[in-house]
C-alpha cells in the first residue's frame, strides 16, 4: 500500500544519491509506479564506480527518469538543478557512509554530510517542497544500552564522526523545519542489506570473502549484534511515508501569558529497521550455509567507535504506516547471495 500522492502520477520526486544502494532501490520502485524521478549522484570513488553505473543504467531505462551528475557540496550546481526540477518531494539519501572510513578520511564526511546537507536545506528554503525526507542512521544512538532503540532515547554521545554528522543533520533539519515551516521526516536506517548492496558492508564483503576463500574479520570476537533490515522493507516504509508529511498546525490556544502558543515544528523522526538482532558469528554461519563453503575467520577485539548492538523500536513507524518488516534474515540472505552469484560473479564489469 503506497502513498495516495504517488498514485496520481503527477508527482516529481528528487532522489539524491540515486546511484547509491538505498537511493537506487527507492528511485527504481518509484519509476515502476510511473512517478517522475529526478536523480542526483556524483558517482564518487568511495567504492566501485562500476556498481554505481550498473544501478544507474537500470534507472535510465525509464523515460520518467532524469539524471544530474552533480556534487551536493557544490551549492551553485545544486541550486540550479533544484530550481529547474521543482520537486514535490525530496528524498535525500546522498551521503558519505561508513563508520571505519571516517577515521581515514574525516574531511569527506564534513564535505558530503554537513556542507552537502546544508546545501539541500538551502535549496528547499528558497524554492520549497511538500515534504523533505532524509537519511539518518542508527549510529546516532552511540553506545545506548536501552534496547531496542527508541526515537525518544538520548543521542548526544555519538561514538564516531559518521554518527556525529548524522546527528548534526538531524539538528539542522529540525531548525529549518522550525524556522521555515518545511515538513520534514528523518529516517534512521538500521544496517540495510540486499541485492545491489554496498561492497563495504558486511553482507556483500562477507559473501565475497567466503566465495573467494579469503579471511573475514570478526571484531569483538563475532559478538557484535546488528539489526539487519532487508532493502524491500526499507523501500516500502519510505514510500508509505511520502504522503505522510508532518502538518504545520496553527496556534489554537493561549499560553500562561495570554499569548497564542507557537505551532508545533513540522518534524518527525522514525527508526527504520528490525526489532530483532543477530550476532555476527551466527550471521556468518548463515552465509556459509548458503554458499556451501566455510569461512576463514579472524577473531579480533572490539573496534573503537563501534556500537555493540543495534535493535530498533519501530512501534511509532508501524502505527503510522501500518507496515511491519516482512523479510526474515534467511530469506534476505538467500536473495542477496542469489544476486551476488548472478551479477557480481558473472558480470566482471560489476565486480
Amino acid at each position: 500500500m503506497k502513498s495516495n500522492m504517488l498514485a496520481s502520477g503527477t508527482v516529481t520526486i528528487l532522489v539524491t544519491g540515486s546511484a547509491g544502494f538505498i537511493g537506487s532501490h527507492v528511485a527504481y520502485t518509484l519509476l515502476t509506479m510511473g512517478v517522475r524521478v529526478v536523480g542526483i549522484d556524483n558517482l564518487n570513488e568511495y567504492y566501485d564506480v562500476g556498481l554505481k553505473k550498473a544501478r544507474l543504467e537500470r534507472l535510465e531505462n525509464f523515460p520518467t527518469y532524469r539524471h544530474f551528475a552533480a556534487d551536493m557540496a557544490n551549492m551553485d550546481d545544486l541550486i540550479s538543478i533544484y530550481a529547474e526540477a521543482r520537486p514535490d518531494v525530496v528524498i535525500h539519501l546522498a551521503a558519505q557512509p561508513g563508520v571505519r572510513y571516517a577515521a581515514e578520511n574525516p574531511q569527506s564526511y564534513i564535505y558530503s554530510n554537513i556542507i552537502g546537507f546544508f546545501n539541500i536545506l538551502e535549496a528547499i528554503r528558497r524554492f520549497g517542497t511538500d515534504h523533505f525526507m532524509f537519511a539518518s542512521s542508527s549510529s546516532v544512538y552511540g553506545n545506548n544500552t536501552n534496547l531496542p532503540y527508541s526515537e525518544h532515547d538520548n543521542t548526544d554521545e555519538p561514538l564516531n564522526l559518521y554518527a556525529a554528522t548524522k546527528k548534526a543533520d538531524e539538528a539542522m533539519a529540525y531548525s529549518y523545519a522550525h524556522m521555515y515551516g518545511i515538513p520534514t521526516t528523518a529516517l534512521r536506517f538500521f544496517t540495510v542489506y540486499g541485492p545491489w548492496g554496498r561492497p563495504d558492508m558486511t553482507p556483500y564483503s562477507f559473501t565475497k570473502a567466503i566465495f573467494e576463500e579469503t579471511p573475514i574479520k570478526l571484531f569483538n570476537y563475532g559478538k557484535y549484534r546488528r539489526s539487519f533490515t532487508y532493502i524491500d522493507d526499507i523501500v516500502e516504509w519510505v514510500l508509505r511515508l511520502v504522503g505522510k508529511a508532518p502538518k504545520i498546525a496553527a496556534p489554537n490556544h493561549l499560553n500562561g501569558n495570554g499569548h497564542h502558543s507557537l505551532p508545533a515544528t513540522p518534524y518527525q523522526l522514525f527508526n527504520l529497521g528490525h526489532d530483532d538482532s543477530i550476532d555476527m558469528m551466527a550471521f556468518t554461519q548463515l552465509l556459509e550455509q548458503r554458499l556451501g563453503k566455510k569461512a576463514i575467520i579472524d577473531l579480533l577485539p572490539a573496534q573503537p567507535g563501534e556500537i555493540f548492538e543495534t535493535r530498533a523500536d519501530i512501534s511509532h513507524l508501524v502505527a503510522l504506516t501500518g507496515y511491519e518488516p516482512q523479510t526474515t534474515i534467511e530469506e534476505g540472505l538467500d536473495r542477496t547471495v542469489d544476486w551476488y552469484m548472478s551479477h557480481v560473479q558473472v558480470d566482471q564489469n560489476v565486480t
